[in-house]
């Protein structure tokens, strides 16, 4: 290795901030902004009034990378942030009426899902963060069934068809990238 590949090697792995209540607060906050800007990617899917957005993945990774009570935190902020009239939910949308809808149950399964999947994975073996992450996912989809279940009455089969089945196969892929991320952000100064 090169002097300079060197020097800048032990740069990027010096912590910038040494105390942790103001490193948490950066962490929570990078989870807030990053989960608002994942709002913004939001792809409309046919027969679901549900929108498919990046919000899961930063969801999740929240929760393995700051813990489960940070992680939770962080979501707490983003819903409270949308609830108070910032643009932050998907296309832009905010306020109370916006968690009334039909995606209120997977916004407001978010603080919840960061906190099972900081829990499961724990931090240790890779085995839990994948459990850990995939059980986040399931989280925001009990959340979201429950809401949209109040909203249409639907039966199980089609409450299915509307709220997990149109995003499965994007979750899976954000499960899978949420693993591949969480190691270097857990050995980070950012994770715990």
């Amino acid at each position: 290795m090169t002097t300079v590949a060197g020097t800048l090697k032990g740069w990027a792995g010096r912590s910038v901030v040494s105390d942790r209540r103001a490193t948490a607060a950066i962490g929570v906050a990078a989870f807030v902004l990053a989960t608002s800007f994942g709002a913004y990617v939001a792809v409309p899917l046919p027969l679901t009034p549900v929108p498919m957005t990046l919000q899961p993945l930063f969801v999740i990774l929240a929760g393995v990378a700051l813990g489960p009570r940070l992680g939770a935190a962080a979501m707490a902020a983003y819903l409270a942030m949308g609830a108070a009239g910032a643009p932050v939910f998907s296309g832009g949308h905010a306020g109370l009426p916006w968690l009334m809808g039909p995606t209120g149950g997977y916004l407001v399964a978010m603080p919840a899902a960061a906190f099972v999947a900081g829990a499961v994975a724990g931090a240790s073996r890779r085995s839990r963060l994948l459990a850990g992450l995939a059980l986040g996912i399931v989280t925001l989809y009990v959340g979201g069934l429950s809401q949209l279940f109040i909203l249409t009455r639907g039966e199980p089969g089609g409450l299915l068809a509307l709220g997990v089945l149109p995003f499965l196969f994007g979750d899976v892929v954000k499960v899978l990238i949420a693993f591949l991320l969480a190691g270097p952000i857990r050995s980070s100064s950012l994770g715990r």
